[in-house]
Formats: structure tokens, sequence, C-alpha cells
């Protein structure tokens, strides 16, 4: 009987917090706003677009960056900061939670780290004003999950 490897984020601590929802919505309300940073954790299933003004950091090397991307949200003034993942079951609510577990070890009070509802799979089933927002959309990738 041959056993699978461990998952990669089993190498790292399993976070101690559960970061919030996001909702569509209010991420969508504030895509323009300076406050609001979306991270998307995807690798190597990066396809079909990205939200507009998004950053990509895979999961596979984010907690690793914590710190590197405190620092940058501190000094950027971001407020929130949101992670998605295909569809926000495992990597997003992860690194969400692994970025919550940080703020809270260093007294962060300003910041929040949340989980973007439904993450990219749901963006886009949500409808037009939510696909208008994924840079380098490509409508016959995501016909496959209809």
């Amino acid at each position: 009987m041959t056993s699978s490897p461990p998952p990669r984020h089993a190498a790292f601590p399993p976070p101690q917090t559960t970061a919030p929802l996001m909702k569509r919505d209010e991420a969508l309300s504030s895509l323009s706003s300076a406050e609001l940073l979306l991270v998307d954790v995807r690798r190597t299933d990066y396809e079909g677009g990205t939200i507009r003004g998004s950053l990509n950091l895979p999961a596979q090397s984010f907690y690793m960056n914590r710190a590197v991307l405190h620092r940058l949200c501190k000094a950027a003034r971001v407020k929130r900061v949101a992670f998605y993942c295909g569809s926000s079951n495992g990597r997003g609510p992860r690194c969400a939670a692994w970025f919550a577990d940080w703020l809270v070890q260093q007294g962060e009070e300003e910041m929040q780290s949340f989980t973007l509802e439904g993450g990219i799979k749901g963006w886009v089933k949500a409808g037009p004003e939510y696909e208008v927002e994924v840079d380098g959309y490509e409508p016959e990738y995501w016909r496959q999950f209809e």
C-alpha cells in the first residue's frame, strides 16, 4: 500500500485563527479603494483571468511571505486583505488564516484578513458586473464550471 505525500501546507503550522468571509458585493464595491487588497493564491490553476487589481501570491510560498505582505500593506495603508483561490475552500481560507495569525502576533489592530466568498469561480458565476472586473477574462475557460 503506497501512501500519498502530505500536502505542501502540512510543512507549516496549522492556522490558529479563522478569517471571516468577505461578501463578493462588498469586495466589488471596494475594488477601487486603496484600503482593500485582493490576494489570489492560485498557482498552477491561475487561468481564466484574475480579479482586477489583485496580487498573485501562490499559496505554496505564502507562509514565508506573511511579514513582507504585512509591511507592504502597512506602507500602502491597506486596511483589509481578502484572499481567494478557485472556490475559497482550501488555499484561500488557509492563507487568510495564516495572515490573520500574523496580524495577531504583531499586535496589528488596523488591518484585517478575510477570505473572499466563493473564490474566483463564485466571482465569475455572480454575473456580468463581476466578469468585467476580471483582467484577462477568458469566457471559454469558465464554461467548464457551468
